[in-house]
């Protein structure tokens, strides 16, 4: 039977096809460099392990390389392409296979790598690449009691480094003074994964107990809690920027691959959960805050999946693949402030081939005509300045990050030759002086001795920098007579009131009397001490006494100078014994 309903005209103009959804990034393609601009002979870790071990900023590239014992990573700028030397200078400071690696957000010189020896150390690379292995880390921070699998940077606040390892902890550090501030202690299983919000004050975690956690890290509260994936199979997760969404990959129950979009108010149901493929290899998401497209690539595949993600309903969106024929190990992900404008790159991956010592560069490319300047593929994005200190985070302040201009700063680089490094012991910077002294080679010094007229007594310091006249310091301080202030760790005042003229004439009075005494180049300090004591008396008894008003004034007038240095000597001696008190009780209150 006919059903006649389908036979009758509609009373009013229906739209019943919507067609296909507008989007600026519907054709998004994907890029790989050629074999010239690829990193080769990069022997690559095989440690088992679902972290990228590379990591880029606009300045260098890391990755994590196999070697006989330990572990270590290499660091090359971005512009050294092509075929790497087998010698190639490697980070070498850890005792275990390196299993994560972070650069600084606010300092293109500064990584972070965790390893399999329970710690995390702080490099500084500087401009240009290592010429040499570089063992001596900035800082080694040690609180894990096992291995160490995930490092991750605050996205606004300076110097605030979180970590993960597989005694199921979060550790909170302030980098800068190398301190552990605060132990997150939330999770009853391994941490499979850590990220973000846009301004660092939520926090997502999926961990082998299948559950997916909402973290306040400043309080250390689990916000929210709900079954992610049912897989046994590791999931990840990864903040949608300050859009209040998780978007989150792992296995169902029947080891599909999934991924799943979440709201941060509400884990006991997904807003969209949908089915990818029936692959074996763990996905990992990668989002873009300023295009709101998500990345997904698995270990083991050859394609990258890239989805848009909205505030409305069904929450998200598939865009394309990139389709390789090369499986991969890892990627590593390049800041939006890295990319070509020019070339409207929006995304840009450094792929780690699984069977080949290689690591390519595939840039994610919106096809525009023009190659001008395009705001709306490039708002405002984060800029490597930091929004506050690490000490304004740690007492509750949350700000989102400086925002900077593609069209102004493009592929900008922070410009920092040394971080600060952690807060040393006194005793270690004396230790340092000392060695550095001890290794100096002693040569004997057999120039005359040339004592100042001008000053009353004569001490071993005023013998010791009176031999140096040649000298051009020594050249002005007879000129001006000024008082010098020494650069070592005494940081004595010694003045000299002396003209040029007169010390030329004191120079060669004091050289005629040591030449009659028969001094000899050998003598000992003390000994010339004495003579210099000796010779000053010598004048004064030589000396006639005044007879007329003009001399006896003259005479007083030199008292009176003299008196004053003496005055002053004795000031600037006070003043240095307070100092070295003031130094020897900080030094007593360090080591209590």
């Amino acid at each position: 039977m006919v059903d006649t309903r389908a036979c009758q005209k509609p009373s009013s103009r229906q739209n019943t096809f919507r067609g296909i959804r507008s989007s600026k990034f519907r054709h998004v393609y994907g890029k790989g460099a050629r074999k010239e601009n690829c990193y080769e002979n990069v022997l690559i870790t095989q440690k088992a392990h679902d972290t990228a071990a590379c990591a880029v900023n606009p300045k260098f590239v890391a990755i994590a390389v196999e070697v006989a014992g330990g572990g270590a990573f290499i660091v090359l700028p971005l512009d050294k392409t092509g075929r790497i030397d087998i010698n190639t200078p490697k980070v070498t400071g850890h005792a275990g296979p390196v299993l994560d690696l972070k650069w600084c957000p606010f300092n293109d010189n500064l990584i972070a790598s965790g390893a399999d020896d329970c710690t995390i150390k702080l490099w500084h690379i500087p401009d240009g690449g290592l010429k040499a292995n570089l063992t001596e880390p900035l800082a080694d921070l040690q609180g894990h009691q096992r291995r160490v699998s995930i490092v991750e940077w605050h996205p606004t606040a300076e110097n605030v480094l979180f970590s993960a390892g597989y005694d199921y902890q979060i550790l909170v550090w302030d980098a800068r003074r190398g301190v552990l501030m605060q132990t997150l202690d939330l999770h009853t299983d391994v941490i499979y994964s850590l990220s973000l919000n846009r301004d660092g004050s939520r926090m997502a975690t999926t961990s082998r107990d299948k559950r997916l956690r909402i973290i306040d890290p400043l309080s250390g509260k689990v916000l929210q809690e709900g079954l992610c994936h049912e897989g046994s199979k590791a999931c990840k997760a990864v903040y949608c920027g300050d859009m209040g969404l998780v978007f989150t990959t792992g296995f169902s129950r029947f080891s599909d691959r999934q991924y799943g979009v979440w709201d941060e108010k509400n884990l006991n149901t997904p807003l969209r959960l949908d089915t990818i493929d029936s692959s074996s290899g763990v996905l990992t998401p990668f989002y873009d805050h300023d295009t709101r497209v998500v990345f997904v690539a698995g270990k083991g595949d050859g394609n990258i999946r890239y989805y848009e993600i909205t505030d409305s309903p069904p929450y998200c969106h598939f865009l394309s693949q990139y389709i390789s024929g090369e499986p991969q190990r890892g990627f590593g992900v390049m800041p939006k402030r890295g990319c070509k404008v020019s070339q409207c790159e929006i995304f840009r991956f450094y792929k780690l081939y699984a069977t080949k010592a290689i690591c390519e560069p595939i840039s994610m490319i919106v096809p525009r005509k023009s190659d001008q300047f395009q705001p709306d593929l490039y708002p405002d994005t984060a800029s490597p300045t930091p929004a506050m200190s690490a000490e304004e985070w740690f007492a509750g302040t949350t700000r989102g990050p400086v925002l900077m201009s593609m069209k102004t700063g493009m592929t900008i680089k922070t410009h920092r030759p040394l971080p600060l490094r952690p807060t040393e012991s006194s005793s270690d910077k004396n230790a340092d002086k000392k060695y550095a002294f001890l290794s100096r080679e002693t040569r004997a010094d057999y120039r005359p001795l040339e004592a100042s007229v001008k000053t009353s007594s004569s001490t071993d310091k005023d013998l010791k920098t009176s031999t140096n006249l040649d000298t051009k310091f020594q050249a002005l301080q007879k000129l001006w007579g000024c008082n010098v202030k020494n650069m070592g760790d005494n940081k004595e005042q010694c003045s000299t009131n002396s003209s040029g003229i007169e010390s030329e004439k004191t120079y060669t009075s004091t050289k005629n009397t040591i030449n009659k005494m028969n001094i000899k180049s050998g003598d000992s300090p003390h000994k010339l001490t004495s003579y210099a004591m000796q010779e000053k008396e010598i004048e004064i008894l030589e000396k006639p006494s005044p007879k007329t008003e003009s001399e006896l004034r003259r005479a007083y007038t030199a008292q009176c100078e003299e008196l004053k240095l003496l005055r002053r000597q004795l000031i600037i001696k006070d003043r240095r014994i307070h100092e070295l008190e003031d130094q020897l009780n900080q030094f007593k209150t360090h080591h209590k």
